[in-house]
């Protein structure tokens, strides 16, 4: 039985990095809603609670029944998961008389306590609250304070019985980069504390995830919806080691793929061993998304036409029964947080349409994006597919502002095109998460070529670095490059007459322009 931690959420920016962070020392986590705890599992050997926009004071603020696992396994309070802690258990929470948001320092720290093993005093840490802990509920003794938090840290483990499983809780955000000492507190409450045998790794998932497709697929066959981005790779790599010659692969070309990308991609999965069909429908995406601007209907109809595409080849195959799609994580995550409003919309989320009359299979719905890189170098993928850039389902048509025409996808696939491959020749491709170019295309601008006057459109770059898509910072790349790549786009590609760079962060703004 794989062990688990719980994550509950009540709905912190970083609570997917929580995850991330559990998962680096080889803890299987899930992140779920604060009120679906999932009662009688004996899987769990721990309970982390979150951060939260809300005070525990708020009318709306969410809350759980801690005596589902409080005493039951060990538990972890983060920020507003502390507060709540005290607040429910006796303890007050006050609003502090000056926001306290960012560096701070662990004047006294416990080193004693198993939370703290291997702890230096006045170790940095990273605060973001306005409310603060006043006093702690009783049974429980302070392990850590800054300066101006007496109440830093705080546990119940001098208090317990022999079966009875502790209680902490840090006001700080261990999950961050600015914590230093971060990765040594959750390693300390997830391996020492909770007991983690740390067997989950890329070898175990798959050793466990084909022998769990074999169980659950049978002598079924299998469609895969393929899009030529490393998740869906992958998880077809990972169905053909399970299932071999029952997998059955289509390629939806939706004519706004990266430049010369269909053609190349059909090569890759050749070179695979992979059964694919390819389907070029390029007219039909170009005549449905004529005259839309609105973002999330192009994304709509973009889903729609694919699930009709797609569904049009699937029936060709009348003895499938299941629907493998490369659906990871943090789509999952995005497509409906836990106050069930939708931040953004996923063709791949959400189950099937009826008259597809599938079963859905998706190996990889447990994974963030660089435990699905490993997992394909663990398959034995070729390197430039496990380093490819995460790549949108809409593709291009979310890169152009505006409405869609084949002329706009051929003036940003020819911008792209030189922005990609300058950055593999600077080397600086794999120093990056996820680059891109994006045409304006509802904005034009003055500029001057040959002496004459022009009025065209202005291509955007972006580029950003990560390491799981739900928070990024925009990519310092060197001036040169950005001058040269600047001048080789507006001589290039007729159409464009200026270049910016885009040097927002993941929040506020997201990777995609739409």
């Amino acid at each position: 039985m794989t062990q688990k931690i719980i994550i509950l959420d009540f709905g912190s920016q970083t609570t997917q990095l929580i995850g991330r962070r559990v998962r680096e020392l080889d803890t299987f986590c899930e992140i779920m809603p604060y009120n679906k705890f999932p009662k009688d599992d004996p899987s769990v050997i721990g309970v982390i609670l979150s951060g939260s926009p809300y005070s525990v004071h708020d009318p709306e603020a969410f809350k759980v029944d801690l005596s589902q696992f409080v005493g039951r396994v060990p538990v972890l309070g983060i920020c507003y998961g502390a507060q709540f802690i005290s607040h429910t258990l006796g303890g007050k929470v006050e609003k502090a008389d000056s926001r306290e948001y960012g560096r701070a320092n662990l004047e006294t720290v416990e080193t004693t306590n198993p939370l703290f093993k291997g702890f230096e005093q006045h170790s940095q840490v990273w605060m973001s609250h306005g409310d603060t802990i006043t006093s702690i509920p009783e049974g429980f003794d302070v392990i850590g304070s800054t300066k101006d938090v007496v109440n830093a840290a705080f546990t119940n483990t001098k208090h317990l019985t022999p079966d009875t499983k502790g209680v902490w809780a840090v006001q700080f955000h261990p999950e961050v980069f600015h914590t230093l000492q971060g990765k040594q507190l959750l390693q300390n409450f997830v391996v020492d504390i909770c007991g983690s045998k740390q067997e989950w790794s890329a070898a175990s998932f798959v050793d466990s995830t084909v022998a769990e497709l074999k169980a659950q697929l049978g002598n079924d066959r299998v469609i895969l919806g393929l899009s030529g981005g490393v998740d869906s790779s992958v998880a077809a790599v990972l169905l053909n080691k399970a299932i071999g010659n029952r997998l059955t692969c289509i390629f939806v070309d939706h004519g706004m793929l990266r430049k010369n990308e269909f053609q190349q991609v059909m090569e890759d999965y050749k070179v695979l061993g992979l059964n694919v069909i390819g389907v070029d429908a390029s007219a039909k995406f170009f005549s449905d998304l004529a005259g839309v601007t609105d973002p999330e209907q192009k994304r709509k109809i973009i889903g729609r036409d694919f699930v009709e595409v797609f569904n049009a080849e699937a029936k060709k195959i009348t003895d499938a029964k299941w629907l493998a799609q490369g659906t990871i994580y943090p789509d999952r995550i995005e497509s409906l947080n836990i106050t069930g409003k939708v931040i953004k919309s996923h063709h791949n989320v959400g189950g099937l349409p009826k008259e597809m009359h599938l079963q859905l299979c998706e190996p990889l719905k447990w994974l963030f994006k660089d435990e699905v890189r490993r997992v394909g170098r663990q398959l034995g993928m070729p390197e430039h597919l496990i380093t490819r850039h995460p790549f949108p389902g809409p593709g291009l048509a979310v890169r152009i502002l505006g409405d869609i025409t084949p002329e706009k996808v051929r003036i940003l696939q020819d911008a792209d095109d030189i922005y990609i491959r300058g950055l593999r020749e600077w080397g600086l491709y794999d120093q990056v998460w996820q680059a891109g170019a994006i045409l304006l295309s509802t904005v034009r601008s003055v500029g001057v070529m040959g002496d004459e006057r022009t009025y065209e459109h202005p291509v955007a770059l972006r580029a950003v670095t990560s390491t799981d898509a739900m928070t990024a910072d925009w990519a310092h790349l060197p001036y040169e490059f950005m001058a040269k790549v600047s001048n080789e786009i507006i001589n290039k590609v007729r159409g464009v007459n200026r270049v910016c760079y885009d040097i927002s962060s993941k929040p506020p703004a997201t990777i995609e322009w739409e």
